[in-house]
């Protein structure tokens, strides 16, 4: 089966019997590539980063006409942003991809072994997952990283990107195809659904006749929230980013501006944003200000309680519905709490268990807070913007799962496989 052209449209009937076609190909091709080789899943992702540069031009062009259609269908400008392609940004996609080759194979590997009083000697061994269904919006490099690392990790994969994104997923998926035929794999190992017809997200959260063994949605609050509640199989999800800096009473003040800045202006549409900065009250008198007037100057808009409107005239009243927003935007909630049980209750009520970071120098206040904020990432004294399978040394990651089942925070190659037994006896019987 030859990947289908970005351009196919159909009808409703024709998307269910696509999708249909395009489940059996991956299931079929997820044997071999389970079972593929070290070796040959390294030289397709080589192979793919090299078609990505001798692409790059091609790709850029396309990307720029998705841009356009975006801008033109009234698109934020943080929206465009996660669209949008670069040079840089398209090197970093190709080193992605060397990265991942690089890393030690998952597949296979011994997670324990114990020997039984009758003999029996006992292995848990990793294994593929299957077919990984990818749904996206917005960033075309997912479509690399995804299927990169479902191939890693021994698994086929059906990508569906975004409808603003389809003619750069598809030009970015032809190198991803491009490198499994040069290592002799099977090009439906890797699938980019070639419509934008939103019945294709229905049929693969049905699982395509038991084709799709777990779902991974990359998106905002709508399409996560939508999968989680209609898919019929397993889900690596979470519902969305709401992530607090809380600056302890302890907090050096400078170290605190640097990360605060960081981690809400680095790049404000990533997941890991900062969206809810906590100054504790014992620190406000110093530490307030500068922090407000810091984002206001790099045009960062603040919606603060009284107390933060009070250190700057610029900052505006924040609503109920800031505290439980997801902005992916150049703007920031922010309030003062009365120490640390305060910020941490603050984080309990509002916080999307994604990552929540304290600024302190205090040992004792830095252990609690890590140990009691529920959610997949904590950091001290560390920009939230860390929250990346990339930094994680995962080679990269295809999401942030918030759930505590099997895979939580950066989903890299080892949390995209499962495991199995092997029992080796010499001939033992059950009595």
């Amino acid at each position: 089966m030859e990947p289908m052209s970005a351009s196919f449209e159909a009808t409703h009937s024709e998307t269910l019997a696509l999708m249909a076609k395009i489940g059996r190909a991956a299931r079929h091709a997820a044997h071999a590539v389970a079972h593929a080789p070290t070796s040959a899943k390294d030289e397709a992702l080589r192979a793919a980063a090299a078609a990505i540069r001798a692409q790059s031009a091609e790709i850029i062009a396309v990307n720029a006409d998705d841009v356009e259609e975006a801008r033109e269908d009234g698109a934020t400008a943080a929206a465009l942003d996660r669209l949008a392609l670069t040079p840089a940004r398209l090197e970093a996609v190709a080193c992605g991809l060397e990265e991942i080759a690089e890393l030690p194979d998952p597949v296979g590997r011994v997670l324990a072994t114990f020997e039984r009083p009758n003999g029996l000697k006992i292995e848990r061994v990793a294994t593929p997952l299957g077919v990984i269904g990818v749904i996206y919006e917005s960033r075309p490099n997912v479509t690399a990283d995804a299927g990169a690392l479902c191939l890693k990790a021994g698994n086929a994969t059906i990508l569906r990107g975004g409808s603003d994104s389809l003619r750069s997923s598809a030009a970015i998926h032809r190198c991803l195809v491009a490198g499994l035929h040069a290592a002799g794999l099977p090009a439906e190992a890797i699938q980019l659904v070639p419509t934008r017809d939103r019945a294709a997200v229905g049929a693969m959260l049905s699982g395509l006749d038991g084709a799709i063994d777990v779902i991974v949605p990359r998106g905002g609050k709508g399409l996560v929230a939508r999968v989680q509640h209609e898919a019929r199989v397993p889900v690596f999800a979470h519902l969305e980013g709401i992530v607090h800096v809380f600056v302890h009473a302890k907090a050096d003040l400078e170290m605190a501006k640097t990360i605060v800045l960081n981690a809400k202006m680095r790049r404000t549409g990533v997941c890991g944003a900062a969206e809810t900065l906590l100054v504790d009250k014992a620190c406000a008198p110093t530490h307030l200000q500068p922090l407000i007037t810091m984002l206001l100057n790099a045009q960062c808009e603040v919606r603060g309680d009284a107390a933060t409107q009070g250190v700057d005239a610029r900052v505006v009243p924040a609503s109920d519905e800031d505290w439980d927003t997801e902005y992916l935007d150049a703007i920031i909630a922010a309030r003062v709490v009365d120490g640390l049980d305060d910020a941490m209750a603050h984080i309990a009520r509002h916080a999307s268990h994604h990552t929540d970071c304290i600024v302190t120098s205090d040992e004792a206040a830095a252990r609690r807070f890590l140990a009691e904020v529920d959610s997949a990432i904590v950091t001290h004294n560390a920009s939230t913007q860390f929250a990346d399978g990339g930094e994680f040394g995962f080679g990269g990651e295809i999401g942030i799962a918030t759930g505590k089942m099997h895979a939580r925070g950066p989903v890299g190659v080892e949390q995209l496989t499962s495991f199995k037994y092997r029992v080796h006896g010499s001939g033992q019987a059950r009595p």
